[in-house]
């Protein structure tokens, strides 16, 4: 199953034909975004109508460091918090499984963080930008050798910030000096694969910080760039697979611990998608309600 990313220069040039084929692409997977947290079918339509505008009204100004998908649920992420807010929903905070949202509208660090202390030493743009780089590679080096145990233990500590007493625990491994082992390993090769791209000493520095035990900044951008850049996130097909459930026993361990314990609202939305958890003649009816306010606007300009 490929996988569909639309020209953003055509949709900038509100491109009739590109933004409709986005509405029948993303529909189905914002739906089951909002509706997972709304528990109303008929608000959570509304949600997506709303996210489709905003997202003609601001791709303009769309950032090429994420994706349009991440783009799309980023709007979509902040038109459930305005519904749930106007309906005096019991919390209003963001749930924790939606911090790799928050990178969308701003990456500014929360202050009751580590990083507050030692603000000044924070990662610079250029190197946040290697890291998400270096994180990349090392997720598909790994997936690629089948350690999938190890891609666990990893995003459950980068990702979940678990501490090593949990996370030996919940993988059964011989013991935290175990944990312990995989994260050094894990940093040692981050280390190696960012002085291949370096091209300066920022995120090195970091780095070998880290190896020696002193990692309060970098946890805090990895697990930050982590959530931010779904640097994990399985790609659709694989997805697809897990739902049809072909996969063997590796990926598909792996792909049920990041839905289910890491909870990555981003991939629990595709599957639900996937799984036709609506009817496509609904989805239709949703479809053509959007592209028609859609058209309105374009038309308007």
């Amino acid at each position: 199953m490929s996988e569909w990313s639309p020209d953003i220069v055509q949709l900038q040039a509100r491109q009739d034909q590109e933004w409709l084929r986005v509405e029948q692409t993303y529909c189905g997977r914002l739906l089951a975004y909002a509706s997972r947290r709304t528990g109303d079918l008929q608000a959570s339509e509304d949600i997506v109508q709303e996210t489709l505008l905003g997202a003609v009204r601001g791709i303009d100004d769309f950032d090429s460091n994420f994706s349009f998908e991440q783009y799309l649920f980023g709007i979509c992420r902040n038109r459930t918090i305005d519904y749930l807010r106007r309906k005096k929903a019991r919390t209003l905070q963001v749930p924790e499984e939606d911090e790799g949202f928050s990178g969308l509208e701003s990456l500014a660090t929360q202050s009751e963080t580590p990083s507050a202390i030692v603000r000044g030493r924070e990662l610079s743009d250029r190197a946040r930008d290697l890291l998400v780089q270096i994180l990349r590679d090392w997720v598909e080096e790994t997936w690629e050798q089948d350690e999938f145990l190890r891609l666990c233990v990893i995003e459950a500590l980068f990702s979940g910030g678990w501490r090593n007493r949990d996370t030996w625990e919940r993988f059964q491994l011989r013991d935290e000096t175990a944990v312990a082992g995989i994260k050094f390993r894990a940093l040692k090769r981050l280390r190696q694969l960012a002085a291949v791209r370096e091209s300066g000493n920022d995120l090195l520095h970091f780095l070998a910080l880290a190896e020696e035990g002193d990692q309060r900044i970098l946890d805090l951008d990895v697990r930050r760039v982590w959530n931010q850049c779904r640097v994990s996130c399985p790609a659709r097909h694989w997805l697809a697979r897990f739902v049809s459930k072909t996969l063997e026993e590796g990926p598909d361990g792996y792909i049920r611990f990041h839905l289910e314990e890491m909870k990555c609202p981003w991939c629990q939305a595709n599957t639900d998608d996937l799984a036709n958890k609506f009817q496509e003649a609904d989805l239709k009816i949703l479809i053509d309600r959007v592209a028609e306010s859609t058209q309105r606007f374009l038309n308007r300009d």
